[in-house]
């Protein structure tokens, strides 16, 4: 197993997110990653920085957010970093029952689980590892 190596560090500034698409952009053009799945790792990546700067570390400028990246056999894998206490997410609320279908936020978990091969929490809910089959 590869080492990952800490490739991005923002401090955590919702405009901040908009630094994730050079680096997304690099490694997917490296991995020559097709078109309809550069658009799952983009969005999917989008949503794990951004929870991690707004959940995480309640967009407090003085935390920072760590993004790596790994490719491991047939799997390029990122892993984004909050400074926050992290989350129960064994409990999450589903954003697609009809009590939650009008709420505006809620659906950034769903939709990395969506659009990565696999998404894993660790650190208590700090550290998300998004996988994408190669």
């Amino acid at each position: 197993m590869s080492e990952m190596a800490t490739v991005l560090k923002i401090d955590s500034k919702i405009e901040n997110v908009n630094l994730i698409e050079d680096l997304i952009n690099e490694v997917c053009e490296k991995h020559n990653i097709k078109e309809d799945q550069y658009g799952n790792v983009l969005i999917a990546m989008t949503e794990a920085v951004t929870n991690a700067i707004v959940h995480g570390n309640s967009s407090d400028a003085s935390k920072s957010v760590e993004v790596a990246h790994k490719q491991e056999d047939n799997k390029l894998i990122f892993t984004v970093t909050d400074q926050g206490a992290g989350f129960d997410f064994d409990n999450l609320p589903d954003p697609t029952a009809p009590e939650n279908i009008e709420k505006p936020t809620g659906r950034g978990i769903f939709l990395m689980k969506s659009l990565a091969d696999e998404v894993e929490f660790e650190q208590g809910g700090r550290t998300v590892e998004l996988s994408f089959y190669l």
